[in-house]
């Protein structure tokens, strides 16, 4: 065996369909396209999403909904969430700074107190927001909820 002489396997190699080769080739004519029409022409090119001139899909659905561009969106943090990261890292007055640095929340995120869970020592606690409920347990502990 040498490099001249090395071939593909019998059947992995498929020759090309020659077209426009003429009658005898038997695909000679049209050439595979059929009889007249834009789709036998050349340059021929479909625009994406049409659909014969029947309405397209994209243009038939509505859109839906609304995106408001102000919102704000939280990060909730209850009251026992807040106790159990009072314990294990033995702190009273938990900021954004500290969350961050803890990694409970990322930098730019807002946070809102929200009133599952009961607190068991004073917390002096910095937000964005307060739920009414989170406020009042946290202040009647004699702990501070201050908005930011």
């Amino acid at each position: 065996m040498e490099l001249h002489s090395l071939k593909p396997a019998k059947g992995s190699v498929k020759s090309r369909k020659r077209i426009a080769r003429g009658q005898g080739s038997g695909r000679g004519g049209t050439s595979t396209r059929g009889h007249k029409g834009a789709k036998s022409r050349s340059g021929y090119k479909i625009k994406r999403g049409f659909e014969g001139g029947q309405m397209p899909l994209q243009m038939r659905l509505p859109k839906i909904g609304f995106k408001n561009p102000t919102r704000v969106e939280y990060v909730a943090l209850n009251l026992d969430e807040l106790q159990a990261f009072s314990e294990k890292h033995d702190v009273t007055d938990i900021d954004l700074a500290l969350l961050t640095e803890k990694r409970y929340i990322r930098k730019n995120d807002r946070i809102k107190v929200l009133g599952r869970g009961d607190v068991s020592k004073k917390l002096n606690v910095k937000a964005h927001a307060f739920s009414a409920s989170a406020k009042e347990k946290i202040e009647s502990n004699g702990g501070t909820a201050e908005l930011i």
